[in-house]
């Protein structure tokens, strides 16, 4: 059996399913590998990288699809590529399947088979496929740092003979692991931390990197059976629009985070809110690319409103894609180590196995 995987649209996405250094492990299982040429040239990787490791590089993308039974990628491939796929081949990343469905659910009518990551259920044997977690992680570290280069002051506080700088008062918006993450690097660089979440089950994780949890009186707990957030009611947002712009008064960058699978990004932030923030504070919008968490954030752009500048990238992961790739590839191998059945030496779609009856499109 060959797994393949072509090159992702590096406009777009920079990162890879597949590194050297997993290609060992996929031998052992008894797959072989094959990438298209030039496939990781972009962040320093060679085609000799890949081959010492042992796998085949392929003159193209074509020949790619053509040899594998299952194709490994970040993200959905090309209607064209898409088109090139026959029956019984398996394509497996982010297909993002909620967005994507009408066009996976056509497709799977063809007798193509897609396992969509982002899918995963969050059970114990899951964690180390998890790839939203392994991402989220490195994009609430890379959001703060990014936005601390951005703020024209000192972060943590100094002291000095000549008078004292005051911390950085940072929020972060949704405690998920992006979010805690982000806790995590600011208060490491001296910020003064203060988080928010639907989920109050997350005030203890704030609490245990040294954050302050605001907390909506009399919330009820807003999380879904698979630990993540569901939509609030009507009263508790009215309620925590009070609390926040209380609180945004005083606040010097605020990182959102806040998603619902599946939804569009909740807006929590509100012009009226950005409105009251000091002058040359930072909003980083991670949400930007599902439609944002602050009213007034646009993909790829930064907007001055009164001083305030609010950020947002399609794609954070683009600006630390090494780390992410080795991340990525290290889930998708363990996914892969799942399917496999190392005695038939085929790919075992048993639906009784929670992982793949829930990434599996149907």
């Amino acid at each position: 059996m060959i797994i393949g995987s072509i090159s992702e649209n590096t406009k777009l996405e920079k990162r890879v399913a597949i590194t050297p250094d997993i290609i060992k492990k996929y031998k052992s299982l008894g797959l072989d590998v094959c990438i298209e040429k030039d496939y990781a040239l972009h962040l320093g990787i060679t085609d000799k990288d890949y081959a010492d490791e042992g796998a085949d590089i392929c003159s193209n993308g074509d020949e790619v699809i053509s040899k594998s039974d299952a194709i490994l990628q970040l993200n959905i491939i090309s209607d064209e590529n898409l088109n090139k796929m026959r029956e019984k081949q398996i394509l497996i990343g982010v297909l993002n399947a909620y967005s994507n469905e009408k066009k996976l659910k056509q497709l799977t009518s063809k007798n193509l088979i897609f396992l969509s990551l982002e899918l995963l259920p969050r059970i114990t044997r899951a964690q180390s496929m998890d790839i939203l977690s392994s991402q989220a992680n490195l994009a609430g570290y890379k959001a703060v740092i990014d936005s601390f280069a951005y703020f024209q002051k000192a972060i943590p506080m100094m002291m000095t003979a000549a008078g004292t700088i005051s911390a950085a008062k940072v929020l972060v918006v949704g405690a998920g692991v992006a979010g805690l993450q982000a806790i995590a690097t600011a208060k490491r660089m001296g910020a003064i931390v203060y988080a928010t979440d639907v989920r109050l089950a997350s005030k203890e994780q704030v609490e245990s990197l040294g954050g302050k949890f605001l907390s909506v009186e009399g919330a009820e707990n807003l999380e879904t059976e698979g630990g993540y957030a569901k939509e609030a009611s009507q009263e508790f947002k009215i309620k925590q629009e009070e609390l926040l712009k209380d609180t945004l008064k005083k606040i010097d960058i605020v990182i959102c985070t806040a998603l619902i699978p599946g939804k569009k990004a909740p807006i929590i932030i509100k012009k009226e809110m950005i409105d009251v923030m000091p002058v040359g504070s930072i909003i980083y919008d991670l949400a930007a690319s599902q439609g944002g968490n602050a009213e007034l954030s646009k993909v790829n752009e930064i907007i001055d409103s009164n001083g305030v500048k609010i950020m947002g990238e399609a794609n954070i992961l683009n600006n630390l894609p090494v780390s992410a790739s080795s991340l990525y590839a290290k889930n998708m191998f363990n996914f892969i180590n799942n399917l496999f059945n190392k005695e038939k030496k085929i790919f075992e779609l048993n639906l009784e196995d929670e992982i793949i009856n829930n990434t599996m499109v149907k």
